[in-house]
């Protein structure tokens, strides 16, 4: 499924509504550190949006479930992320999940390997996550994509270790019953990402996919994140607008980029981005207020398909 290689396809031109329609059903990150900055979630985010809460190395259970108990209280959908390396062995899995059921009633997750380079313990892939059978019960199980590739899966630059896993993870959706997605690093270039999901539909990956999106932020902010990141060859797009001393200074927005994606599926029904999930890395209010202006009044019905 390798599809750097690719001519620049005729991009159509977003129609009234478009955006506003891709938009609706946003998903937002969080981490509890910068949650407990923000006073009252309600006042920047439509209720009942979905907000996932990242699970960084360093951050111990009890600020997680914390968080996720305070935002399930006011109103909306919590999708904690669980990573699979710093998940000591089974038995904290099982009082991981047992906390956040019992405690802020969540039923839906990321489930992803992490972030760091050495697994603390038993498990090293959201795989194994998976198949330990402690999930069981959960309405929504979203696993990460990688429009780019992930250099850490596949150091060699190929994506034969991530289309493997994609293809076990299709696999495995078809045979539970929570709901499926695959939820993506961010992107800068709309033309590869396209050109990546309709390989993953020819490859016949039916997973929808929740396609991340940087906010809005300093241009010298989504450089440093997206390289600590591994984003690949839509840094370019960066790299590019670093270089025109007349944009340099203005806060990126990634207006364009959606309202390129918002145009093809618009053009194509069938297209298989479901949903769009912002990375606040500008700050959480900014990219609250990004999103949710250019929804308009769609934004407030947040989840689209549950």
């Amino acid at each position: 499924m390798a599809v750097f290689n690719f001519r620049r396809p005729q991009m159509p031109r977003p129609g009234p509504g478009d955006l506003a329609s891709f938009l609706t059903g946003f998903s937002i990150e969080v981490m509890p550190h910068t949650a407990a900055k923000i006073e009252d979630f309600r006042d920047v985010l439509p209720q009942g949006t979905r907000i996932y809460i990242a699970h960084i190395d360093g951050t111990p259970i009890e600020a997680m479930v914390t968080t996720a108990r305070r935002l399930a209280c006011d109103g909306f959908v919590v999708m904690p992320h669980v990573p699979a390396r710093l998940v000591r062995d089974k038995a904290m899995l099982a009082d991981w999940i047992a906390r956040y059921r019992g405690e802020a009633g969540v039923d839906q997750a990321l489930v992803l390997a992490g972030g760091v380079d050495a697994p603390v313990g038993d498990f090293h892939s959201s795989m194994q996550l998976l198949e330990s059978g402690c999930f069981d019960g959960f309405k929504r199980l979203h696993v990460a994509g990688h429009p780019e590739g992930n250099r850490d899966i596949d150091p060699d630059g190929t994506l034969k270790n991530v289309d493997q896993a994609l293809d076990w993870k299709q696999k495995f959706s078809e045979r539970t019953d929570a709901r499926m997605a695959l939820t993506t690093q961010f992107c800068f270039e709309a033309a590869p990402v396209i050109a990546w999901a309709d390989a993953l539909s020819h490859a016949g990956i039916d997973l929808p996919i929740h396609i991340g999106v940087a906010g809005p932020a300093r241009l010298q902010t989504l450089i440093r994140f997206a390289v600590a990141c591994g984003v690949g060859p839509s840094l370019r797009v960066l790299q590019n607008r670093a270089l025109d001393v007349t944009k340099l200074l203005l806060p990126y927005e990634p207006t364009a980029f959606v309202a390129e994606l918002a145009a093809h599926k618009a053009a194509n029904p069938g297209f298989n981005i479901e949903q769009v999930h912002v990375f606040p890395l500008g700050g959480i209010t900014a990219t609250a207020t990004w999103a949710t202006h250019h929804a308009g009044p769609n934004g407030a019905h947040a989840i689209r398909t549950g």
